[in-house]
């Protein structure tokens, strides 16, 4: 059984000064904080999803997501600075401290802000919402965990970002 460890946030916020909508994860996994980079668990379906979405090929190493990203107005990062977590289960978090997302929004265009599961919506609205003045819309999360999603169900929820970026 796993115990609770102290984790930090290590991956930098991607962004850029015309990123429009703002995407955000609960906390890293082990397996994206090996990777360095967001969603980085193999069987994590954010990325071919985000992918369809956009009208895109899904994007095979970290260069081609960033890219896809970012020429998309599309700013990522997470909800959480640290916490105490058990592995990678979300339902685990205690002590949450939350990134310091005013300083993305500040510098940005970002006008919307979509959490990619329950837990980051729940610690965004706790921890962040009254900071940002922006409210997040809660999108499933595409962590291989939430089997109920089938991938054209993801892709179906996940639309309202692109219409999120294009909207005035």
């Amino acid at each position: 059984m796993a115990e609770y460890t102290t984790v930090y946030h290590t991956i930098p916020p991607l962004w850029a000064a015309d990123s429009r909508v703002l995407v955000l994860g609960s906390f890293p996994s082990p397996k994206s904080r090996e990777a360095a980079f967001f969603y980085g668990h193999p069987r994590n379906r954010f990325w071919p999803v985000l992918a369809a979405v956009l009208g895109e090929e899904a994007p095979a190493n970290v260069e081609e997501k960033r890219a896809m990203v970012l020429r998309h107005y599309i700013a990522m990062w997470d909800t959480l600075y640290s916490c105490e977590i058990k592995g990678a289960s979300d339902t685990s978090i205690r002590h949450p401290v939350a990134n310091d997302l005013s300083s993305i929004i500040e510098r940005s265009q970002i006008k919307a802000v979509f959490c990619t599961g329950g837990t980051s919506y729940k610690y965004y609205v706790k921890l962040c919402e009254s900071l940002t003045g922006i409210r997040a819309v809660c999108l499933p999360s595409t962590s291989p965990a939430n089997a109920a999603w089938s991938f054209e169900r993801l892709v179906e929820a996940y639309r309202v970002i692109p219409e999120a970026l294009y909207k005035d």
